[in-house]
């Protein structure tokens, strides 16, 4: 119960705090002294996926999934940084918090959030395939991972400034390596998941509120960076967010054979 308790008011805290981080964000109403509120947005996203990880795989496998994906991405991120390799030569222009290894930590926090989120929607494609089901997890999820990108991007960069890309590209200006990069270590990241994590036709893991809300956060996190792009013309990237969405949730809905989240009534009142 104490638990429980605890994840409804995280969800909620986060709620709340999106909400007004949309309305701040498209309109251009964050003033300078608040800039520390995409910090927090960021970390807390980064925390829900955490929750997820422990009450899904218990404290122990939760852990190390958690250890494994951020250090991994800090990591990779730390060397596109220093070395223009991977993700294509950018630099940081927010302030994005405390850093490690020369990238904010709250990127290690949001890679988190994206491999969760991804894993989660893309995991019951193991249920439809009989061969090559780490592959096909893996390339799929990686999509799914990749298809926020593509929406992210061009916001963070063209609207925002949250980062500056030092070489051309021709979608927004954003190098297609980043994109190359995001697949690539979404790739590894997910297929090591279904080596450490599928066993025995199935995944270790329980399926909890946990669950739905991450299918929920993958949908907010879209959304707000889609909403930015509608006002500001992004026309190319919102055409293409909302194609993904489409494709990814109704790909969810004929692999997810199981069904619980939405057939289980008394366990949805509880979730948010």
């Amino acid at each position: 119960m104490l638990f429980s308790t605890f994840d409804s008011l995280l969800f909620r805290f986060f709620i709340i705090w999106y909400i007004c981080g949309v309305f701040l964000l498209t309109f251009d109403l964050l003033p300078p002294w608040l800039e520390w509120a995409n910090v927090v947005f960021l970390l807390v996203a980064g925390i829900l996926a955490m929750v997820y990880f422990v009450r899904s795989f218990h404290l122990t496998r939760g852990l190390f999934l958690i250890f494994f994906v951020f250090f991994l991405s800090m990591i990779m991120e730390s060397i596109g940084v220093r070395t223009g390799l991977f993700f294509g030569d950018y630099t940081y222009e927010s302030d994005f918090g405390p850093k490690l290894l020369g990238v904010p930590i709250t990127i290690g926090f949001a890679w988190v959030m994206v491999i969760a989120t991804s894993h989660t929607l893309a995991s019951s494609i193991t249920n439809k395939v009989t061969r090559m089901k780490g592959f096909v997890y893996a390339l799929y999820a990686s999509f799914i991972a990749t298809a926020l990108d593509f929406i992210i991007d061009p916001v963070a960069f063209q609207v925002k400034q949250y980062w500056i890309w030092n070489e051309p590209g021709l979608y927004y200006g954003i190098p297609a390596s980043n994109f190359y990069g995001w697949f690539i270590l979404s790739f590894v990241i997910h297929y090591s998941f279904y080596l450490f994590m599928y066993k025995n036709g199935k995944w270790i893991s329980e399926r909890t509120d946990w669950d739905f809300r991450m299918k929920i956060l993958y949908v907010l996190m879209t959304c707000m960076f889609l909403i930015i792009a509608i006002v500001n013309r992004l026309f190319l990237a919102s055409f293409l967010s909302v194609l993904f969405l489409l494709t990814i949730y109704l790909t969810y809905y004929i692999a997810d054979v199981r069904r619980t989240d939405f057939n289980d009534k008394s366990e949805k009142k509880h979730i948010i």
